[in-house]
């Protein structure tokens, strides 16, 4: 019994072309590109998990208030700290339990050879699936944001300027997160679920001690040792540039070169991501 196609493979469906001509309705490949994208994001969203992860950031937040009230003077910072922490790691668990699946879902439902029997490339797939997580991920922390920021105006009974100045904090949590989906996305391409999502979270852990790992390179008696903390610096992602959660509940933002910095951090590093991964996806064999 064949199973009907996914919204993915029937947006990506391309007519034959005529005899002696070629087809108007073939789609170029960054048409291609967002048509995968589109359908990640539909596909993203149906899910209940992320409604309820978003509900249950927003329910942290109103308990900050509770406490932010019981708590004189501390108010504003116990709904940032809490808020931004609480945004950061369930936003962490969307970018693994759901970047672990993007492919294996496919392969598992057996569209992905359908898909790929189409002119697209695995490089397009891959890099579709990737920007429709990352901009559901966008949407669920612009949701979260405004969460915290009405949290601040309501405690202040009033316009805070805190309910702003929080936001590039909020970019940064944005672009940490993409790096986990990134990094998901490569452990998807040659390993289980639950595997890529135990690897996933290990960076994630291991990228808020990148400090700790370059002290330990540098003050272990062992060659071996040193060369094994030293590459695992480079290599992993140093998340602490990112982590400005505290400052931000002090009323400190970032300033522009440190975003800037960072930005520029989130793209070289996601590149590489993303070429590892369509370089290993492309050497399999799923036939």
């Amino acid at each position: 019994m064949s199973q009907s196609p996914t919204d993915a493979t029937q947006h990506l469906q391309t007519e034959k072309p005529p005899p002696g001509g070629t087809s108007n309705n073939s789609l170029s490949p960054l048409q291609t590109i967002f048509a995968i994208t589109r359908n990640a994001f539909r596909e993203a969203v149906r899910d209940r998990v992320l409604y309820n992860l978003v509900l249950f950031v927003l329910l942290l937040t109103a308990g900050a208030i509770f406490l932010g009230e019981l708590s004189a003077g501390q108010e504003t910072k116990i709904i940032i700290d809490l808020g931004l922490s609480a945004m950061l790691l369930f936003g962490v668990f969307i970018a693994i339990f759901v970047g672990v699946g993007l492919v294996y879902k496919e392969i598992e439902r057996r569209t992905l050879y359908a898909i790929l029997s189409k002119p697209i490339g695995r490089g397009q797939f891959l890099l579709g699936k990737y920007l429709g997580l990352c901009l559901t991920l966008l949407v669920n922390v612009f949701v979260m944001g405004v969460g915290v920021s009405l949290a601040l105006i309501y405690i202040r009974r009033g316009w805070d300027p805190l309910a702003i100045k929080i936001w590039p904090a909020i970019m940064l949590i944005y672009f940490e997160l993409i790096i986990i989906t990134g990094v998901a996305l490569l452990f998807s391409t040659f390993s289980s679920p639950a595997l890529s999502a135990l690897l996933t979270f290990f960076v994630f852990v291991i990228g808020h001690f990148s400090a700790d790992l370059k002290g330990l390179g540098s003050t272990s008696n062992q060659v071996g040792a040193r060369l094994v903390f030293r590459a695992l610096y480079y290599l992993l992602p140093n998340l602490t540039t990112y982590s400005v959660i505290t400052p931000a509940a002090h009323g400190l933002s970032p300033d522009l070169q440190s975003i800037l910095l960072a930005v520029a951090y989130t793209i070289v590093y996601d590149v590489v991501l993303l070429a590892g991964a369509t370089l290993i996806f492309s050497r399999r064999n799923f036939k």
